[in-house]
């Protein structure tokens, strides 16, 4: 049993978990979400959204919009990663999720080591997306969200395959890049986008 030392054991506190989506791809924001799940609602199978399948994601984030107590997707734009850094937006789109509550938390639970600067109690926790199911909520969110608006710049972007690899640097996406070069919606701030900016 690992203890996490999280201050939540009272069942009347109302916990927010908080995951982000698409730090590592090329091209395209930077999305987080936030959960609040009811209580008087189960919904199995919650997990880290990486574990899951897109269909499965995608039942699981119907659920989670039907019967969670309060939820919030944000993102952080490619201007916003390219200005502060990708750490930085992700923890930005968080901050932005959490304030965009209607409901206020008694905690804020965040995967990983880093935490947005939010105006409740918050903590970061390792592999809380697999550990938490309010983080694995989150994460379930903030997947489906991304991967639903890198299939709307697939139509806008279609040389690049966004609606396969949704902007991470698969060996098709490098090999777009190399013949097409980046468009408006690449990260130029990362290594493999800013080393073609100025062979194109």
């Amino acid at each position: 049993m690992v203890n996490l030392n999280i201050q939540h054991s009272d069942s009347y506190k109302i916990i927010c978990g908080v995951d982000e989506a698409g730090r590592g791809p090329l091209a395209g924001p930077v999305y987080a979400a936030c959960v609040i799940l009811d209580k008087n609602y189960h919904i199995a199978g919650l997990k880290d959204s990486k574990k899951l399948s897109a269909l499965k994601r995608s039942m699981l984030a119907t659920a989670i919009k039907q019967y969670a107590k309060a939820w919030v997707v944000a993102s952080a734009s490619v201007e916003e990663i390219d200005q502060m850094n990708i750490l930085q937006a992700s923890l930005l789109a968080m901050k932005r999720a959490v304030e965009g509550l209607s409901c206020i938390p008694d905690q804020v639970l965040v995967d990983g080591k880093q935490c947005p600067d939010v105006s409740y109690p918050v903590q970061a926790i390792v592999r809380g997306d697999s550990l938490i199911p309010e983080i694995s909520a989150a994460s379930i969110l903030a997947k489906t969200e991304r991967d639903i608006e890198m299939l709307r710049l697939h139509i806008d972007f279609p040389y690049y395959g966004f609606d396969l690899h949704k902007g991470y640097p698969t060996p098709k996406h490098l090999a777009a890049l190399q013949q097409y070069g980046p468009s408006k919606i690449h990260r130029k701030s990362f290594a493999p986008v800013s080393s073609l900016i100025f062979n194109h």
